[in-house]
């Protein structure tokens, strides 16, 4: 099979599209033919070798797809040939093939396709525990989403505007701006800006998503009294350190999530990912089209990723 693969650490220029040997299934797997493959920064990390990384060179890219089953393990009744199914947390999918643990896919849905259900797993899947889990939603919660206009953040303002939330956005450039306002943000405003006063003349927020890392205390700053700040991502740079007192004084909550303490079985993956595909169907959800590159490009996907130009997923075709 043809794989997108790297031998050494570095740039975006020591991916390869090569020819290896195709996995192997085994009783508790499917093999799947993939279509689409969501490219995420996780993928640059391990790249250049700041990330954990699943198996030996030639490495392979890739924890989050769709395609179509081939082949099926002696075990599983709940698959067949020809089912259509995505996964958030399977790895080496950048490749024509990939073997998966029946316990880690789930079924898509016919109306949605291969390219949106590759978009939406991670970041969908991400958002989701973030609404119910990090920090629950109600109805009149003023929430402050950074990087508003990102796929992560996109899917946020969605969804905590279902709960009957209001959303005020957090960006780099007008042009993101505009994007976020056109998907229900109420407000937003550029890192440029001093955010912070603005936001707290707004009376601040009950919760602030906070996934840049480096501005974890200006978040806390534009919190409510009482309110929360979640921490899941470091985009711009580790945290400093959080004085518990701190948390005391201003009786503020501080909580993180990672995905990966969420996606503890089979049936949570059931669960969250239909409740996704639902609101996408019923068109709740609005999953702006990715930004293709066929798999044999996945340097040009880097890249673009890399640039930070980009608003929504990007993904590889196979």
């Amino acid at each position: 099979m043809k794989a997108l693969v790297f031998r050494e650490f570095g740039q975006s220029d020591v991916l390869k599209y090569e020819e290896i040997q195709a996995p192997t299934i085994s009783t508790d797997e499917v093999l799947i033919e993939m279509k689409a493959v969501g490219v995420n920064f996780a993928d640059i990390y391990r790249r250049k070798g700041n990330y954990h990384l699943a198996g030996d060179p030639p490495y392979i890219l890739g924890y989050e797809g769709s395609g179509v089953i081939t082949e099926v393990g002696s075990n599983i009744t709940d698959y067949k040939v020809g089912d259509r199914v995505a996964f958030a947390d399977v790895p080496f999918a950048n490749a024509e093939y990939v073997a998966a643990k029946e316990t880690h896919i789930v079924p898509i849905p016919d109306e949605i396709s291969f390219e949106i259900a590759a978009s939406i797993m991670l970041q969908g899947l991400t958002a989701h525990y973030l609404i119910n889990d990090s920090y629950k939603i109600k109805a009149g919660d003023v929430a402050l989403v950074h990087a508003v206009a990102g796929g992560v953040g996109q899917l946020l303002t969605q969804m905590i505007r279902l709960k009957g939330g209001e959303v005020i956005g957090l960006t780099s450039s007008t042009e993101k701006r505009d994007k976020a306002l056109s998907i229900g943000a109420k407000e937003v405003f550029l890192y440029n800006e001093d955010w912070v006063s603005k936001v707290k003349e707004k009376n601040g927020v009950d919760v602030v998503y906070e996934s840049v890392g480096s501005t974890i205390m200006d978040s806390f700053e534009a919190t409510k009294i009482h309110g929360t700040v979640v921490f899941y991502g470091m985009a711009g740079g580790d945290p400093v350190h959080i004085d518990p007192r701190m948390l005391m004084d201003t009786s503020k909550t501080l909580t993180g999530g990672d995905l990966w303490n969420v996606l503890i079985s089979k049936e949570e993956r059931l669960r969250r990912s239909n409740e996704l595909f639902n609101w996408i169907a019923n068109k709740q959800l609005i999953v702006q089209e990715p930004t293709v590159f066929p798999l044999k490009d996945g340097k040009l996907a880097h890249d673009l990723l890399e640039s930070r130009k980009s608003t929504g997923k990007i993904i590889l075709t196979v």
